[in-house]
């Protein structure tokens, strides 16, 4: 069957529901773009029309669309090849204006991403576009700060239960679905703030029903923190191995956050021996967990499943009684709380493992560290400039690295000089690359350094005391 999100997406502007001032913007962006050339970031909670809105402009304005998203590989090499080239030329196909709407979803995506200079890429993008260019984000504050101080925000508010039900009307009647009133009002304050989801759940119920009642609505819906309280009281009093399999499937949890409940609960109900047993299934559940993270063969995860809850259930001694008070996974909570560093801490250590040959493991554990201590809040500057140019950072991981605040001067002037340093670099062949080549053309190349002409010495392959200034700093690290 069809997706009724993708059958049902608007196709105007004017059908995007909830949203009617970001929309008028947004609207009012489009068509003033070759006025200012500004690109635009449209943010808010998933499900609230964002894309849509952005596809539904382009149908409106009759411009072709090109849009990168998060499954992509969005390396600077192919965000500058797809997205640069469609932004800087004329149209591809189909459209009659000459213009192009570049579209990049889970633009507050980027430092997670595996692919190293997405993010600077898409500054550069924003900045110099011939084209009009969306970014959608679900979070504009988990964007770089370059990236939005280069472009307009749009706020997509979450939509209304009263702008959720007249859409899921429309849906039943051109379905021809028979409905009472108040399936469709509980379903749309069950999902009020998602129209994406509504519309999915009223699928799922269509599916099964010739006529959605509330009881329908109200019995298709699980909570699912009820349901893995449930299941733990099944697995740590109550069930045995068999019995507690069979709930594990019906719990709405995937294996990998099944064993971090169990781990988290299982000490206030057992102790002793059967806690040791206990822990002994959880080990083995956590190494087929490691398998699949290796290989992505998921079918393992039925191994799992089988120690989280038939082992865990198996080295309990008889049945419990009592109220016990279970919680959510403490490592749910430290992920929450560390996040934000532990993403930028990946990009620091992805970006010193890719550009100087080591692990992520080995540039987290030791060069991280070793350049904190050599670059501490700043002091030495000349060192700190280096280090961002040759690592490619931006203020929120000089920041890390450094420990000094990510929106004071000093830090955001590193960054500047480093870019600048970069650029020197690519000038002059980054480290001697291509000496040999420019020597053996004994052509004469003017840098521009502090806004002064220095002259390199080509015809004998050396570069003269200022070059070998500029080229230092960003020796030292490659």
């Amino acid at each position: 069957m069809v997706d009724w999100t993708e059958k049902y997406r608007p196709t105007s502007l004017s059908e995007v529901r909830g949203n009617d001032s970001a929309r008028d913007e947004f609207e009012e962006w489009a068509r003033t773009w070759a006025e200012h050339r500004e690109s635009v970031v449209l943010h808010g909670s998933p499900g609230v029309g964002k894309t849509s809105a952005a596809h539904a402009l382009a149908a409106d304005m009759d411009w072709d669309v090109i849009e990168l998203n998060a499954s992509d590989q969005r390396t600077a090499d192919v965000i500058e090849r797809v997205a640069g080239e469609a932004a800087k030329s004329g149209t591809l196909a189909g459209g009659t204006t000459g213009r192009k709407l570049v579209v990049l979803d889970e633009a507050d995506n980027l430092h997670g991403n595996v692919d190293r200079g997405g993010a600077g890429a898409i500054t550069r993008l924003v900045k110099e576009s011939d084209q009009p260019i969306v970014l959608i984000a679900n979070d504009f504050y988990d964007m770089s700060r370059g990236l939005r101080n280069a472009t307009r925000e749009i706020e997509f508010r979450d939509v209304s239960k009263r702008s959720i039900l007249p859409v899921l009307r429309d849906i039943c009647r051109r379905e021809g679905i028979e409905y009472e009133d108040s399936a469709l009002d509980a379903l749309a304050a069950k999902n009020a703030g998602d129209l994406r989801s509504a519309i999915n759940d009223l699928q799922a119920l269509a599916e099964q029903t010739a006529v959605l009642t509330e009881e329908d609505v109200v019995t298709g819906s699980r909570d699912t923190t009820e349901g893995i309280f449930d299941f733990l009281d099944a697995v740590l009093k109550e069930e045995d191995a068999e019995g507690a399999l069979k709930l594990s499937y019906d719990v709405d949890e995937t294996p990998d956050d099944l064993i971090h409940w169990v781990e988290d609960n299982v000490p206030k109900d057992y102790d002793g021996a059967e806690l040791a047993r206990a822990y002994r299934y959880l080990t083995t559940a956590d190494r087929w967990l490691g398998r699949v993270r290796a290989t992505q063969e998921y079918a393992y995860w039925r191994y799992v499943t089988d120690n989280v809850a038939a082992g865990v259930a198996a080295a309990r001694d008889g049945t419990k009684g009592g109220w016990t008070r279970y919680g959510p996974p403490s490592y749910w909570r430290k992920l929450g709380r560390s996040r934000g560093a532990r993403d930028t801490r990946d990009y620091v250590a992805r970006a010193i493992a890719e550009t100087s040959g080591v692990s992520m493991s080995t540039a987290r554990r030791e060069v991280v560290p070793f350049l904190g201590v050599m670059t501490h809040h700043c002091k030495n500057r000349e060192l700190t400039v280096a280090m961002t140019a040759a690592y490619d950072l931006d203020e929120t991981h000089v920041s890390f690295v450094t420990g000094s605040g990510e929106d004071t001067n000093k830090v955001q002037s590193i960054v500047e000089d480093a870019e600048a340093l970069r650029e020197e670099a690519a000038v002059e062949h980054s480290g001697s690359a291509f000496e040999g080549a420019t020597a053996a053309e004994g052509a004469d190349i003017d840098i521009e350094a502090d806004g002064d002409e220095v002259e390199a010495d080509t015809d004998t392959g050396t570069e003269t005391e200022e070059d070998e200034k500029a080229q230092s700093g960003l020796d030292d690290f490659f």
